[in-house]
């Protein structure tokens, strides 16, 4: 079930209805259209759009995508025969405007605010990438780093503190849409 009072920001394409599991929250400004998939617990923040017009999106469960952040594929071509989908794994915090583009990001990811991730990009689980990092076509994050920069470049280990965060940020954001979902029910009585 999604909590969203704007008929117009939840979306079909080509006759594709985005598919929510339970209790997901999209903010009734975000933008979902498509084949797009987002697993159990999950929130959509204001004004974040999730575009799957051309290949398929799938996010897992307990993340969050935060606002003003886009998430699109990479469309089948001749250029790139099988496209990209953008695969987004569980317990993911996805900073505010971020921008993924037809990559595939594994568990426990921090991703930070006004990071980009494009093309073939993979993000291995138990990865932070920092604020403002950009991530070029094709590179593979290895698990359990610290990326920063532009382009990215491995940084050093996770401490465990940071792997800890991994938990705390994706229960956080689950409480949060809670109160959202429960102030949204309350004014449509």
């Amino acid at each position: 079930m999604k909590h969203n009072q704007n008929p117009l920001s939840i979306r079909s394409h080509k006759g594709v209805r985005p598919q929510f599991g339970a209790k997901v929250y999209v903010d009734p400004t975000a933008i979902v259209i498509g084949d797009v998939q987002i697993g159990e617990n999950s929130s959509v923040w204001p004004y974040a759009i999730i575009r799957g017009d051309m290949h398929r999106i799938r996010i897992g469960e307990r993340t969050s995508i935060q606002d003003g952040s886009v998430l699109h594929i990479t469309h089948a071509s001749d250029f790139n025969p099988a496209g990209h989908p953008l695969i987004i794994g569980d317990d993911v915090t996805i900073g505010h405007s971020v921008n993924l583009h037809g990559c595939t990001v594994g568990n426990r990811i921090l991703i930070g605010i006004g990071s980009t991730i494009l093309d073939g990009a993979v993000v291995e689980d138990e990865v932070v990438v920092g604020a403002g990092t950009l991530v070029p076509p094709g590179k593979r994050l290895e698990s359990g780093f610290l990326y920063v920069g532009s382009p990215c470049k491995q940084a050093r280990p996770l401490k465990d503190s940071e792997r800890a965060f991994f938990k705390y940020s994706a229960t956080n954001y689950v409480k949060l849409k809670d109160t959202h979902i429960a102030e949204l029910e309350a004014l449509q009585k």
